[in-house]
């Protein structure tokens, strides 16, 4: 009888060879780093091939980029899953499971979501990426040739900034020749949706300099070119974190903590070039020319090979900027 058994379970085994063979072969095309085109915003993709198994971490739209649930091949489909809870009361919690399929025509992947809502409704989602080409080297940051340096704020108003959502409240202003922003909520009243400020000019690689001023339990973010968060935020005293102050959102870990205390002006020096990030936070290195995998969450668009403005991040508190600067690289 166990001869039997362990008999049928050799030739299942054999039998299943060539179904993982196919599902590793079906997957190789979409290993990698993807840009994903959302409506209305940006996203990104990675796909690995593992020892024994596919893994996958995802961004979408906001928020951190995050490993996957799960991630397989159906077919020539591949298939990404992400949890979440639904508490109903304090007896029942539906966890909801959102499916995010990927097919590829020719280089192009097309990509739908399928998300299970609260009220038991369906959103679905169609949307495209791209492939992201690989990292070059890091630059040799010694032999950058820099531009002559522009001030960015001319102390008196927000001229040569916008909204970088038109139908916003704007929370920014200029007091005293600094940039603030007061993003103030009324009590009892609706939430009012206050926006982020970007510049009308667009940039490619540069050097920017900046000093920042965050209240206590607030939280800004300069974004370059559109693209990468650096993180600004009262993070004095916690541990070492890719969400503190100076941090590439939620890539990008400080090698140390360099911040002050809420409420005083803080240096921040940033140099971004070839898809590569060094972050000076009042005169200590803490991120040194490392890379950009892709786009932070809040990104305008996942296409890094784009020139794009700074932005400043005003929808969640209070904040103040002054003495900003840029210098563009020449080469």
């Amino acid at each position: 009888m166990l001869r039997k058994i362990s008999l049928v379970g050799t030739l299942m085994l054999l039998l299943s060879l060539p179904n993982v063979s196919k599902a590793i072969d079906s997957a190789k095309p979409f290993l990698g780093r993807w840009a994903l085109f959302l409506p209305g915003g940006a996203g990104w993709l990675e796909v690995k091939q593992m020892d024994k198994y596919l893994d996958a971490s995802l961004l979408w739209f906001g928020g951190s980029v995050e490993p996957v649930s799960s991630v397989y091949m159906d077919g020539e489909t591949l298939v990404v899953t992400r949890t979440r809870n639904f508490v109903r009361d304090n007896k029942r919690t539906h966890m909801a499971s959102s499916q995010y399929r990927f097919s590829l025509y020719a280089d192009q992947l097309v990509g739908e979501l399928i998300s299970p809502e609260k009220d038991g409704s369906v959103n679905k989602m169609r949307f495209t990426g791209k492939k992201i080409a690989d990292l070059p080297a890091a630059p040799n940051l010694s032999k950058l040739v820099y531009g002559k340096p522009v001030k960015l704020l001319n102390g008196k108003d927000l001229a040569g900034w916008k909204l970088l959502e038109e139908k916003k409240v704007n929370g920014w202003s200029v007091v005293d020749g600094v940039l603030v922003n007061d993003p103030v909520q009324k009590e009892g009243q609706p939430h009012i949706q206050y926006g982020n400020l970007c510049t009308i000019d667009k940039y490619e690689d540069f050097n920017l300099k900046l000093q920042v001023n965050v209240p206590a339990g607030s939280n800004s973010g300069v974004y370059l070119r559109g693209i990468y968060e650096i993180q600004v935020v009262d993070s004095y005293g916690k541990e070492l974190d890719p969400h503190n102050m100076g941090a590439l959102y939620s890539r990008i870990t400080p090698s140390e903590s360099a911040e002050k205390a809420a409420g005083v002006w803080q240096d921040m020096d940033i140099t971004l070039c070839d898809r590569h990030v060094t972050v000076v936070l009042n005169g200590k290195t803490i991120i040194n020319n490392q890379p950009a995998l892709g786009c932070t969450g809040g990104a305008i668009t996942p296409d890094e090979f784009i020139p794009g403005p700074i932005y400043l991040q005003g929808d969640h508190g209070k904040v103040s900027y002054r003495n900003i600067e840029i210098k563009q690289i020449l080469k």
